[in-house]
């Protein structure tokens, strides 16, 4: 039998170790009940032809969008391709819109921020303006402590299906999902989950900016709840979690909010 040495069997252990404390705690295995079926998520497809047939997709009745700066965060486990719809549609009817650069949202809230500040910045200088974030799931989360952040540099904050009262109040496969992606950034990074305590805090901060959650009770991946709070705009629509990207509903009320209406009064 081969021997380990006792270094590299302590290292292995301290690695457990820190990946077994990172784990979100077992009262957060996610929730079977207020959650409709995840197969019922298979709705995307569906929507999206729904959309393409909608009038506002084509930009009928669509207020002009003047230049002004848009960025969009794609979800858990999704890349910048998962809102390539909506880029497209922002950018026929006349806005500035930029992805976030992101290819596989699975990193430490913390790592994913760094790349998101960067786009924010640079869409900022480019344009002169206050950039609009609009964040799909866990892209929504981390728009809201984008903004936290660097409310001088934002305009709003749009969420769709993001759970900005409680990150973990999830579909158990979801929360599966995050333990598997809680292990891979402790084996990457050697770090616990307590360096995202800070993120948490900022999280349930106070809005600085004007935010709006918009949500589906049929959610099949999001508990519909978890994206309501006293001090957050909310907007109910009919969908799945996933399509919400490719709501025809979502796309009017974008509509309405990109052009910040409160500041034309």
């Amino acid at each position: 039998m081969e021997h380990v040495p006792e270094i590299h069997r302590g290292k292995r252990r301290g690695r457990l170790g820190i990946a077994a404390s990172i784990l979100p705690d077992l009262r957060h295995l996610g929730r079977w009940d207020q959650i409709p079926p995840m197969w019922l998520e298979g709705r995307v497809y569906l929507e999206y032809l729904r959309l393409i047939r909608d009038p506002v997709f084509r930009g009928v009745d669509i207020p002009p969008g003047l230049g002004r700066p848009v960025m969009l965060i794609p979800g858990f486990l999704a890349g910048d391709w998962t809102l390539h719809t909506p880029f497209q549609w922002l950018r026929r009817v006349g806005y500035k819109p930029r992805v976030a650069g992101v290819t596989f949202n699975v990193m430490y809230s913390e790592v994913m921020l760094r790349p998101l500040l960067d786009t924010l910045v640079e869409l900022h200088r480019k344009t002169g303006a206050r950039v609009s974030l609009v964040g799909h799931s866990r892209g929504g989360v981390l728009a809201k402590v984008l903004s936290h952040r660097n409310p001088d540099l934002v305009e709003q904050v749009i969420t769709l299906g993001s759970p900005l009262q409680d990150p973990f109040d999830i579909h158990p496969l979801t929360m599966a999902g995050v333990r598997a992606a809680h292990l891979y950034n402790v084996f990457r990074y050697g770090h616990p989950a307590s360096v995202e305590a800070r993120f948490l805090r900022d999280l349930a901060a106070a809005p600085k900016v004007p935010t709006t959650s918009i949500y589906s009770r049929s959610d099949g991946v999001v508990n519909w709840k978890a994206c309501l709070r006293h001090d957050v705009n909310a907007v109910e629509v009919q969908g799945s979690h996933i399509g919400l990207a490719l709501n025809p509903d979502v796309y009017r009320i974008l509509a309405y909010l990109l052009p910040a209406p409160w500041r034309q009064t």
